[in-house]
C-alpha cells in the first residue's frame, strides 16, 4: 500500500512536470492535483490501517464473546441455602473427601480426607510437594466439587449454597501476592470497595505497610505497575494482607504466605499475620515449619491423605514424616 501511494505520487508529479514543460498545463494546476493526490492517497493507506485494525479487534471480540458465552461447571442451586453467621470465625469440615483433577483422572489428588476446623481455630497443613495441600484450599472456596464426600462451611454443603456467598466469608494472601495495574488505593479496595480512607490506613498499618505507602510519590492514588512492579516482594505481601484485613473474613487463607521472603521481610509479614488471624478460622499451608510452630493444630499429609495431626511437640515425638521434616529444617549447624 505504502509504495502504491508514493509510486502513484510520483508518476502524477512526472506527467504534470511533461504537461508544464509542453504548456498544456499550468504550474498552480499540477501543484494543487498533487496536494489532493496526496490528500486522497493518505486517507486510501489510513483506510487499510483501519480495516486492519477492525480484523483484530473482531478477532479479539470473538475470543471475548467465548469467554462471556462460557458456562462455568460450578453452578449456585436454583434455590441456595443461607451460610449462618457466626462469631469468631467459622467451621469448615471436610468429609471422607475424595478428588481427582480433570487433568489427571489416574492420580488422586485427595483420598478419603476427613477434618475438622473449628470456629478460631488455626490449623497449619504441612507435606511434601503434591501431597493435597493446596488441593483443601481451592475445595474450600469450590473451585472444584469432590468426586466423593462433602465439604461444609458452618454446617451447609458448599454445593448447597450460592458460590458467590461461601467465597465472601474467605479472604486469601497468595503465595504470589496478586498486585494489579492500578492505584495502591484500588489494589487495597479490591475485597472492599466501600471502605473509605481511614479503614484503608488502619488495615495498612495493622500490616506494617502503612511507612512505604506513605512514601509512594502519589500516596495511596500511586500506581503500582502491571504486576506490582513498583514494589519489592515483601511489600507486595504486606499489601495482599492488607486487603486480606479490609476485607474482614471470617476465614482466613495463608497458602506459602513468607516463603519467598528475605528474614527482615519475613520478620515484618509474620508480625503483620499474627494480627489478622486473630478471631479468624485461618488455614495455613507452609513448608518452612518454623512459621507454624504456634498453630493450634498441625495436619500433615502424604500422598491426599492425612497422616498425623497434633501439635508441634506430639507430632516430633510420633517420629514420623513430621519428625523427619522438623529434623531437615531444625537441626543445629555443625560446629566448624
Amino acid at each position: 500500500m505504502i509504495a502504491l501511494v508514493f509510486g502513484s505520487i510520483t508518476a502524477v508529479m512526472w506527467q504534470g512536470a511533461l504537461d508544464v514543460a509542453a504548456g498544456r498545463l499550468s504550474g498552480g494546476s499540477i501543484a494543487a492535483f498533487v496536494l489532493t493526490g496526496g490528500l486522497v492517497a493518505g486517507a486510501f493507506g489510513s483506510l487499510s490501517e483501519s480495516w486492519g485494525d477492525l480484523l483484530r479487534g473482531a478477532g479479539a471480540a470473538s475470543r471475548l464473546h467465548e469467554l462471556m458465552s462460557a458456562t462455568p461447571d460450578i453452578l449456585p442451586p436454583a434455590v441456595p441455602l443461607p451460610i449462618p453467621v457466626t462469631s469468631n470465625g467459622a467451621r469448615l469440615t471436610f468429609t471422607d473427601v475424595h478428588f481427582h483433577y480433570p487433568t489427571r483422572p489416574d492420580q488422586a489428588a485427595l483420598n478419603g480426607v476427613s477434618l475438622d476446623i473449628a470456629p478460631g481455630e488455626t490449623v497449619a497443613v504441612v507435606g511434601p510437594s503434591g501431597a493435597g495441600k493446596t488441593t483443601l484450599i481451592q475445595l474450600a472456596q469450590r473451585f472444584y466439587d469432590p468426586d466423593q464426600g462433602v465439604v461444609r462451611l458452618n454446617g451447609v454443603a458448599l454445593p448447597d449454597a450460592d458460590p458467590a456467598a461461601a467465597r465472601a466469608m474467605m479472604a486469601i494472601v497468595p503465595q504470589d501476592s496478586v498486585i494489579f495495574a492500578a492505584s495502591a488505593r484500588d489494589n487495597l479496595r479490591y475485597g472492599h470497595w466501600d471502605a473509605s480512607d481511614a479503614q484503608i490506613w488502619d488495615a495498612a498499618r495493622a500490616a506494617n505497610a502503612e511507612s512505604f505507602l506513605r512514601a509512594l510519590p502519589q500516596g495511596l492514588d500511586t500506581f503500582m505497575g502491571e504486576g506490582g512492579a513498583r514494589l519489592s516482594g515483601g511489600q507486595r505481601q504486606r499489601l495482599s494482607i492488607a486487603r486480606a484485613l479490609l476485607r474482614d473474613a471470617p476465614i482466613l487463607l495463608l497458602d506459602e504466605a513468607t516463603s519467598a521472603l528475605d528474614a527482615e521481610s519475613e520478620r515484618l509479614v509474620q508480625d503483620a499475620l499474627g494480627r489478622l488471624i486473630q478471631g479468624r478460622t485461618t488455614i495455613v499451608i507452609a513448608h518452612r515449619l518454623a512459621t507454624i510452630r504456634a498453630a493450634d493444630r498441625i495436619i500433615v499429609m502424604d500422598e491426599g491423605r492425612i497422616v498425623e495431626q497434633g501439635d508441634h511437640a506430639a507430632l516430633v515425638a510420633q517420629d514420623g514424616l513430621y519428625a523427619r521434616l522438623a529434623s531437615l529444617q531444625f537441626q543445629d549447624t555443625p560446629a566448624a
